[in-house]
């Protein structure tokens, strides 16, 4: 049975726990089904008595707020967080209580000032970092689109009111009126059809009709029910008018241009591309940076023009499913009369896309605001608190028991005394029989003078002193010039200015790939081509890419010269998706290409060497024409532009072109394609036809991966040579297997070589090989071919083997690296973190070879490292399966698994004792304990086999976004994944939506109770952000929603590295020692006014003057914490920089903590006894004064009042490690303060104001015990303290201590290199010093995992692979891809005269749906079920 929790405790962990947040910002629960109407008005079922529309069918509004305050709730929520401190509310009792005159010490006002001051400066602090949310959100919400107006249009459906700043907090408690409905001025009367769906289109439009003039109208005049409707004239003339993003409703029709953001979820009516196709860029949703493509719902395509918009002819419903989080499915209807036409994923465009390679998209919003997909993956704003603060509760809660024992001692033993002396008559007890005034109700007097006495046993000022120190420190981050941009001039600023200590204790960094550790770009870096390897001449330099972004053709010098494209024919060319239009209006770039153009002179003069050229030629042909680019044409340059959905296309077929392999695009089938091999001179007219070759595309065979290849089937269409040619590109190991048997062996074993040490540098790798077909072989199998794809049954299998049997017998031309171009710095930054002890997880949106590439080229997997594959979805192993036997496999003696193969009960697990976190730490003989939640590192190990000696290297996991979804589905999946992860040096999620990547880092933040930081730049890592402790937003190409989400700002990934290893080290130290040494001083104080109660018969009496007790924390002892707070540090930068492993003391949070706490607080007990009673004692035994006398209380506590005062500053002296002018002032500020305000105080005479303590200064400056009792009592106190630090630093130092004494003995040494020497013994660095040798869990006996290379298992079917960095990225049965095939199907149907094949487009046009498929909707795939 697991032992049973103090209730206390729960009760404390639930009151801890609370989120403020919950009670103002609750998560609105998704609403019912919907069904939006266009051009009609609402049934009368939607209405409720008073003909207004009920909420259900009310829908949000497409306002997006992240603030956390208004007006409103800004003041009761900032008071309920600033209360969840213990202190303050202890605070706020103490002030209250000295509000009754009989507890009454000062004026109440001034009692409560303190309080008043810290509740002030804390919610200035959060107002200002709320106002700079608040225009955050004014930037996005006040974002311009185009939305029909004009001609009569009103949009029915029902919206709810914007929110205002001041209002938006009483949403909930106060009731808001119905809102009424709208009604539709032109009703089709006759219920006639949709136009062109059932009934005859209206003549064609050019498209110069859609472009009208746009109403420029106030954007912010709104409807004060419909916010988003606007009063034109009814014979107004339809038009786009630019709104708001606020201000758009569902139901409007938008026109989103090329380039632009998607305000909301939009259903596409019509695009300006062939087909209706629409190509967006998802990266802010899932990370991608291939472009995907959508189309338009069939029924709706002839929806071009505002008077389309408007029409009452085109009256249409969609029927929707209620908003859902889920990115990959969507299932909706579009009712036409009586006829349903399904809609789904494909043919809507989600909020946070970007629009590309496309003129303009017409479209219906379906989702507003709080409704939309990316919205609904992100959670509100929380209320964070750091670790510190958290910390800090329980110790407050310490002294809170403390103080109420001495309260009640001081109350129990008065009462008691009184008892027993008011009847022997004792004087002082005069009248103490009253009901107000006896013995019995004055203890209970005493107990709360007791704790008004004590009080400051919680310091107020503590607080005030955090607040300013880390607004300081935030300041610090912000002018380190260090971690500022200089190319845009950007620091790094610090948005929430509490968690700087957090900075300094990360223990896992869950971070984003594309935008945050890549630039989004695709670089063409090396290739092999028959054997030889080309790495691409030293003085290629980047050239600065266009502010359009564009990438266009190069001269190739001693090739050929640059061709313009206005020189070639109009049909030699084609815009992107587009036959109609040759002249886009601006230019269009469908990827990030950097201006790296590759060109390499030993190639160049190959390529004129006709022992090699024909290798060389065709390995380029096959760049250039074994792809899915297409080209249109620069109006002002004239350039030809490549646009292609995948990077890495785009990235080839530069390569190619940058050799002289130009693609001058396509004639419909016919490919063109401009070599340096080319014959004919420029004539006057232009570029002769028969100088371009010219191939007829007959088949592409398209790139899944499952298939891991794409190949073209071309027939060279010249006089001489007409014959046909199979073009493949793919993964190693695949082309590999399909090479024809027996021939060019010795060129693969040298492709082999150069693919390894490719894939070692972290490049992108992909084989090219192609074949020569005969044409019998061809037409038999395109016969085959076809059938396949007619098939009803099992059709993709077919298809699949059909071109499996042509991809055979393949010739290897070579192989291809690019480089997915890293941010600056990042393998450097992630190798020191993982130096820090630090663990990184990456969570991406990409396919997994995609994020292994990336693992390898920022250091995340070695050459060496073995990758766990663990994969979701219907085939293979279930995803609990796997996880077991990785962990049978890999670590059989981690224990986590008995010896039924099941995972040991996690309570029985908790129960034995925790490894050492600490890295490379030696485990012991019997098996490492690995079994409880808890932080495990794995060290350096042993994975390769035995032949290549002692080669480090780790295990990596990488898991899917499908088996992530089942892995968090519930405890048992989840415990069993944490404890593989925890056995792993590191952890990639691929193919995550922004919710699971928030799941993620809220694993392990509550399942291991670690320190997360999460960084990101887009939308999608918005929720991720929001989840972990600390949030770093990286100001990137993506937008700024990563940024007004996080906790910090950086333009950089590699800031990171001195964010956290200088700025966290430094603010941690600082902020942890200054609290500790905040409640020393106060202890010290207070300690001397509890010695006093012995002898005033514990009455709660001062010992000082009042005054000295006031001014404790204000003058006397305030400025050496702050100096530690500031200016301490145990290392300068340049050291935490050069040794990321001295990290790992905040990490274990070494430097705060009760069991410091505890120390302090008994250096502060122990020095107050020697301070009271030595001076009491020195001055009672025999009197100071030389008429014989007694001395006087405030004679002789006033001394006491010195010497704690200099013992607490020297104390805090002692434990600065750095000594600047400022500590210096900082330490003796606060003694001459006393001093002087002694002097002063002492000398005011009565005929002033009457003091206490007049002519105290005859008595206590010219006293011999003074001048000996002091120091005296200051070198007592501070000895323990001293005697351990030197003790420490002689004889027990850390790797810090002797940082320290070789800094400054021998400052000019080079320590790292030192280390690395092993020639640092003298100088104890053992935690930096890596041993020889690591016993970990890794080291267990497991199978041998020979060869050279990262080894690659996949739990899912155990197949073991070598990793040699293959990846390409290219959507998957997109609707362009099923254009193109579409297209050559039907030319090839044609010409063979063949049934056609029923494709999806031709499906939808001839296929009308029930009524009933409104409750049967389609379903788009979803892959994060598959």
């Amino acid at each position: 049975m697991p032992k049973r929790q103090n209730k206390i405790a729960t009760w404390y962990e639930r009151w801890d726990d609370w989120k403020v947040e919950d009670l103002f910002s609750k998560k609105k629960e998704p609403g019912p089904k919907r069904t939006v109407f266009v051009n009609e008005n609402l049934p009368e079922e939607y209405l409720d008595a008073k003909g207004r529309v009920r909420k259900e069918h009310v829908y949000a509004t497409n306002q997006v707020i992240t603030s956390k305050y208004t007006v409103i709730t800004f003041l009761p929520r900032n008071l309920l967080e600033q209360f969840r401190r213990v202190a303050n509310m202890f605070f706020l009792f103490i002030a209250v209580l000295q509000f009754f005159s009989k507890f009454s010490t000062i004026s109440p006002g001034l009692v409560i000032l303190p309080l008043l001051i810290v509740l002030a400066i804390t919610a200035a602090k959060d107002a200002y970092e709320d106002v700079k949310r608040h225009q955050s959100d004014k930037r996005v919400n006040h974002s311009v689109t185009r939305t029909v107006a004009g001609g009569g249009w009103a949009n029915p459906n029902a919206m709810e009111k914007k929110a205002k700043t001041f209002v938006r907090g009483l949403d909930g408690l106060v009731p808001k009126p119905g809102i009424k409905r709208q009604k539709v001025k032109h009703v089709n009367p006759t219920g006639e059809e949709l136009q062109g769906v059932t009934s005859q289109p209206t003549s064609p439009r050019t498209e110069t009709a859609i472009e009208l003039a746009e109403a420029e109208t106030d954007p912010h005049h709104s409807h004060s029910h419909f916010p988003h409707l606007h009063h034109h004239e009814d014979d107004s003339k339809p038009h786009w008018k630019k709104t708001t993003w606020e201000d758009i409703a569902v139901g409007d029709f938008v026109k989103i241009m090329d380039d632009e953001s998607l305000p909301a979820d939009v259903l596409i009516c019509s695009t300006s591309e062939d087909e209706n196709v629409a190509f967006v860029e998802t990266k802010n949703l899932d990370g991608e940076t291939n472009l995907k493509s959508r189309n338009a719902v069939q029924a709706l395509t002839h929806i071009r023009s505002p008077d389309d918009c408007v029409s009452p002819h085109n009256s249409f419903r969609i029927d929707c499913d209620r908003p859902d989080v889920n990115m990959y499915r969507m299932n909706a209807a579009v009712r036409v009369g009586g006829d349903t036409f399904p809609v789904d994923m494909q043919n809507v465009l989600l909020r946070g896309t970007v629009l590309r390679n496309t003129k303009w998209v017409i479209g219906v919003v379906i989702y507003t605001g709080e409704d939309t997909r990316i919205v609904m993956n992100s959670g509100g704003t929380p209320s964070k608190r750091s670790k510190v603060e958290r910390q800090m509760n329980p110790q407050v809660l310490v002294n809170l028991v403390i103080l109420a024992l001495m309260a009640v001692a001081c109350g129990v033993v008065d009462s008691v005394l009184q008892h027993r002396d008011y009847p022997r008559g004792a004087p002082w007890l005069f009248w103490d029989n009253r009901p107000s005034d006896n013995p019995s109700i004055n203890g209970l007097f005493t107990f709360f003078f007791a704790m008004i006495t004590f009080q400051n046993i919680i310091p107020i000022s503590l607080y005030i002193s955090i607040e300013f120190v880390r607004t300081c420190q935030a300041a610090f981050i912000y002018f380190d010039s260090e971690i500022c941009y200089e190319k845009t001039g950007q620091a790094t600023l610090a948005r929430s200015w509490n968690l700087s200590d957090d900075l300094g204790q990360i223990e896992y960094i869950f971070s984003d790939k594309t935008g945050t550790l890549t630039q989004n770009a695709m670089v063409f870096r090396k290739c092999c081509i028959g054997g030889k390897s080309y790495h691409g001449d030293p003085s290629m330099e980047e050239e600065e890419v266009a502010a359009s972004g564009k990438t266009s053709v190069k001269d190739i010098p001693g090739l050929i010269p640059a061709v313009n494209a206005a020189d070639l024919p109009l049909d030699t060319t084609s815009a992107a998706g587009s036959s109609s239009t040759a002249n886009p209006e601006k230019p269009k770039s469908s990827t990030s290409i950097t201006g790296v153009h590759f060109h390499d002179a030993e190639l160049t003069r190959d390529l004129q060497d006709s022992a090699h050229a024909r290798l060389l030629n065709g390995f380029f042909s096959v760049l250039a024409l074994c792809h899915t680019v297409l080209t249109t044409v620069d109006p002002e340059t004239g350039a030809i532009e490549y646009k292609a959905q995948s990077p890495d296309e785009a990235a080839l077929v530069q390569a190619a072109a940058d050799m002289g392999f130009v693609f001058r695009g396509r004639d419909r089938e016919v490919l063109l394609l401009q070599t340096p091999f080319s014959d004919g001179e420029k004539s006057g007219d232009g570029v002769k036809k028969e100088n371009l070759e010219r191939y007829e595309l007959l088949n592409i065979l398209e790139f899944t991966s499952a298939r891991k290849r794409m190949s073209v089937v071309v027939r060279k269409l010249d006089s001489e040579d007409s014959r046909l040619f199979l073009m493949t590109k793919g993964a190693d190991n695949v082309i590999f297997e399909r090479l024809k048997k027996g021939s060019g062996e010795e060129l693969k074993q040298q492709t082999e070589k150069a693919l390894d040490e490719f894939a070692s540098e972290g490049l992108r790798t992909l084989t090219l090989a192609y074949k020569v077909i005969s044409e019998e072989f061809y037409q038999a199998w395109a016969e085959r071919y076809h059938e396949a794809t007619v098939s009803l049954d099992d059709r993709e299998e077919k298809i699949e083997a059909v071109c499996d049997e042509l991809e055979q017998d393949l010739r290897l031309l070579g192989a291809t690296a690019i480089e997915d171009k890293l941010q600056d710095g990042v393998p450097e930054t992630i190798a020191d973190l993982k130096k820090a002890g630090i663990k990184i997880w990456v969570a991406t949106g990409d396919k997994l070879e995609t994020a292994i590439a990336i693992g390898h080229s920022t250091n995340l997997i070695s050459k060496e490292s073995n990758i766990i594959v663990v994969r979701g979805g219907n085939e293979g192993r279930p995803v609990y399966d796997q996880i077991l036997y990785a962990l049978e496999e890999f670590f059989p003696g981690s224990d986590i698994v008995d010896e039924h193969a099941d995972m040991r009960d996690i309570e029985r697990a908790q129960s034995r004792p925790k490894a050492d976190s600490r890295r490379n730490s030696t485990q012991s003989a019997n098996g490492p304990p690995t079994g409880p939640l808890h932080r495990f590192d794995t060290g350096i190990s042993s994975i390769v086999g035995s032949q290549n000696g002692d080669r480090p290297g780790g295990f990596v996991l990488v898991i899917d976004g499908p088996g992530l979804a089942v892995a968090l589905a519930d405890e048992r999946h989840k415990n069993i994944l944490l404890q593989l992860a925890m056995l792993c040096e590191g952890v990639i999620c691929c193919r995550v939506s922004p919710l699971q990547k928030a799941l993620v880092v809220r694993l392990v933040k509550d399942g291991l109770g670690s320190m997360t930081l999460a960084i990101g730049d887009g939308a999608n890592d918005v929720s991720m952000i929001q989840a972990a402790d600390v949030g770093v937003g990286i100001s990137g190409e993506e937008g700024l929603q990563a940024v007004n989400s996080s906790d910090y700002a950086i333009a950089q990934f590699r800031f990171l590295k001195r964010l956290l290893l200088v700025h966290g080290h430094w603010s941690y130290y600082r902020n942890g020692n200054m609290i500790l040494n905040f409640f020393y001083k106060n202890i010290v104080c207070i300690g001397v006014l509890w010695w006093f109660q012995i002898y005033c018969a514990w009455s709660s009496n001062y010992v000082f003057e009042y005054t000295y007790l006031l001014f404790w924390n204000s003058f006397w002892t305030l400025a050496p914490v702050i100096a530690i707070g500031l200016f301490d540090r145990l290392a300068d930068d340049h050291d935490l920089m050069e040794f990321p492993e001295l990290y790992r003391y905040g990490r274990q949070g070494r430097w705060f903590g009760m069991k410091l706490f505890s120390v302090f607080m008994f250096d502060g007990v122990f020095q107050s006894a020697v301070i009271f009673f030595l001076i009491l004692y020195t001055y009672i035994t025999t009197t100071t004064r030389t008429d014989g006398w007694q001395v006087s209380l405030y004679e002789f506590s006033t001394t006491m009042a010195f010497s704690a005062a200099f013992t607490a500053n020297f104390f805090n002296g002692l434990n600065t490690n750095t000594w600047t002018g400022w500590v210096f002032f900082a330490v003796f500020i606060g003694d001459v303060l006393i001093w002087v305000y002694t002097a002063i105080y002492n000398a005011i005479s009565p005929g002033w104001f009457v003091t206490p303590v007049w002519g105290n200064n005859h008595f206590l400056f010219e006293s011999a015990y003074y001048w000996l009792a002091m120091p005296l009592t200051i070198l007592i106190s501070l000895l323990p303290r001293y005697i351990y630090k030197a003790l420490k630093t002689g004889y027990f130092p850390d790797d810090v201590d002797s940082i320290r004494v070789v800094r400054k003995y021998s400052p000019g040494t080079n320590l790292r290199r030192e280390v690395s020497e092993e020639e640092a013994n003298y100088y104890a660095l053992g935690a930096i010093r890596r041993p020889e040798s690591v016993a970990s869990i890794a080291t267990l006996p497991r199978p041998s995992m020979s060869g050279f290379g990262a080894s690659r298992t996949d739990m899912s079917t155990g197949v073991t692979s070598q990793h040699r960095g293959f990846d390409f990225s290219m959507e998957e049965g997109g609707v362009a891809i099923q254009r193109m095939q579409t297209n050559l199907s039907e030319r090839r149907q044609s010409s063979m005269h063949l049934p056609q094949e029923p494709t999806r487009s031709r499906l939808a046009k001839k296929l009308t749906f029930g009524k009933s498929f409104g409750r049967r909707k389609s379903n788009a795939k979803d892959p994060s079920q598959s």
